[in-house]
């Protein structure tokens, strides 16, 4: 496969994700330039990064010949004209997710756009690789039909993406019911590094079962999740034949043969290994049930979600590939999140309503 070449609309912290991705894959990708409208921080950028910057759309559009598609890393309240712009210039367009604020703006967004516009929603988690492989498992039978996820993992429309997943579920209509809880917490770390001092905070904890006709979804999370030394995720998965929780399974491989397996990580560069520090896959029951696209890139998981979304609209850009998360299900998604919001605001239990994104 050749370089795939992209440029990015927006320089903040989820942009640097890209950058940092293309960097330790020159083999894979080549970012051509980067909008960014502040002058002072597109400087930085260059100096940082040895990547072109550019101030106005004109501008960026102007060279579109020369890379596949562009990423959209802005606000959300930002993004949509954006993307309708690159879409109207037959620009495809990766977006960082949610594509759209609100429900309104979500409709607007995708009632605008040319019928053959290009745009695809780059949400990662159903490609992380431990994730990747728990929706192998209950994709794969050996749990039977799979009828409730119970996914405690990622915040908001990341976490219904899993969820629909997992469940097999598509645009089905879902009942919900949600509440929050608060408790307090030591402080732990965030995204400008490890705590200073010893202090508590309130955590809120976001609580929400949805029901999609005979299968049943509980979210559960709190934002200390993503950084926190001592809140873990937490998955289950059941079916009629067995069941998932966190990495181990278990699953009936006749009537009477109960079956208990692992999903292992296999990570290179441990324990005096040579081959150097990178993660290669998740096996279990001596098959490979996910495997690492970009390996041997020394990316964290999130990054290698990432650069498979990257990879996968290369193809779908040139031709040669399928959709992989369309902006009606990163609407369906986030259109499942703000109902879920609605529900533990109000004590009541909400309902979805057909949309203009869902199939006739």
């Amino acid at each position: 496969m050749s370089i795939i070449s992209f440029g990015i609309v927006g320089g903040g912290w989820r942009a640097e994700f890209y950058i940092r991705i293309a960097k330790a894959l020159p083999e894979k990708f080549n970012i051509h330039t980067i909008l960014v409208r502040d002058e002072e921080k597109g400087r930085l950028l260059e100096a940082k990064w040895g990547i072109r910057t550019v101030r106005n759309l004109d501008q960026f559009t102007a060279e579109s010949k020369q890379f596949s598609f562009a990423v959209v890393s802005v606000p959300r309240t930002a993004a949509p004209a954006i993307i309708q712009e690159l879409a109207e210039r037959q620009i495809p367009v990766l977006a960082e997710t949610p594509p759209a604020a609100d429900l309104e703006a979500l409709t607007d967004l995708y009632q605008s756009l040319p019928k053959d516009a290009m745009v695809q929603v780059a949400e990662q988690y159903l490609f992380q690789p431990m994730h990747a492989a728990r929706i192998q498992i209950a994709r794969s039978g050996k749990l039977g039909e799979v009828s409730q996820a119970q996914v405690s993992a990622a915040h908001d429309y990341h976490g219904i993406s899993l969820i629909r997943q997992l469940l097999g579920v598509g645009f089905e209509h879902a009942s919900i019911i949600g509440q929050t809880f608060e408790s307090k917490i030591m402080q732990g770390p965030s995204r400008q590094g490890d705590p200073l001092e010893e202090r508590m905070v309130q955590s809120v904890q976001r609580i929400a079962t949805l029901r999609f006709g005979d299968k049943l979804a509980v979210y559960d999370f709190t934002g200390d999740q993503y950084f926190s030394w001592i809140r873990r995720s937490r998955m289950l998965v059941r079916g009629s034949k067995g069941e998932l929780v966190d990495s181990e399974v278990s699953y009936l491989k006749d009537y009477a043969t109960p079956i208990h397996t692992e999903l292992r990580r296999v990570d290179t560069g441990q324990h005096g290994n040579l081959e150097g520090y990178y993660h290669r896959g998740i096996i279990a029951d001596g098959e490979w049930l996910y495997q690492n696209p970009v390996a041997p890139a020394r990316l964290s998981d999130d990054e290698i979600a990432i650069a498979t979304c990257l990879l996968r609209m290369g193809l779908l850009a040139s031709g040669k590939g399928a959709s992989f998360y369309s902006l009606a299900e990163a609407a369906q998604d986030h259109y499942l999140a703000l109902l879920m919001g609605e529900a533990m605001a109000s004590g009541q239990t909400v309902h979805t309503e057909k949309q203009v994104w869902m199939p006739e």
